[in-house]
């Protein structure tokens, strides 16, 4: 009985560290691929921010005269500054301020927008699985407006929280799903 669970406890130690090697080993795949792809991510230790965040030059003209859109822009804002100042918190209550707005105007695209930010935002402060809801909510808009900007950087930042979360059968899922995406976006 002592032996048995001696060599359970082995096991489990052994598997452990393998799993753990993989993961270490998928990381570095990954990273080496984004950046021989030249693709953002959403990834905790980088800075990004989506990089059309609220840009003034991209407004319609009737956006200026609309106070609603005024301040969703103002908010997107802030959250994409917070995120570069790496306060994660501080950039995802900008970001669920530009949602509620963006809900407001029903505007799918700003929606997206500000669900890039809280699936980043919660990302950076290690709440993996709420960053996945808000990671999938971006996959959802897409499908729903027809508009895919993002789309493929959402299926890596979700594939990067499930490695976070050692759940690496779905990493492994999303992962596939992100390169196929790369591949396509390459033709």
């Amino acid at each position: 009985s002592l032996i048995s669970t001696f060599l359970a406890g082995t096991l489990a130690r052994q598997r452990k560290l393998e799993v753990e090697k993989i993961n270490g080993q998928l990381r570095q795949i990954f990273a080496k691929m984004r950046r021989q792809y030249q693709v953002e991510t959403y990834a905790p230790s980088l800075t990004y921010a989506p990089a059309t965040l609220g840009r003034s030059q991209d407004l319609p003209q009737a956006t200026a005269l609309d106070p609603t859109k005024q301040e969703l822009t103002k908010r997107l804002r802030g959250g994409k500054r917070f995120l570069r100042e790496k306060n994660p918190q501080a950039a995802f209550d900008e970001f669920q301020k530009a949602m509620a707005l963006a809900k407001e105007l029903n505007d799918r695209v700003e929606q997206k927008k500000a669900a890039r930010g809280l699936g980043a935002s919660c990302q950076r402060q290690g709440k993996f699985r709420e960053a996945i809801k808000h990671h999938s909510m971006v996959l959802t808009i897409a499908h729903l407006s027809g508009e895919h900007s993002g789309y493929t950087e959402a299926l890596g930042a979700i594939a990067d929280c499930y490695t976070e979360l050692r759940d690496l059968e779905n990493a492994a899922k999303f992962y596939d799903q992100y390169i196929a995406r790369l591949d396509n976006e390459e033709d």
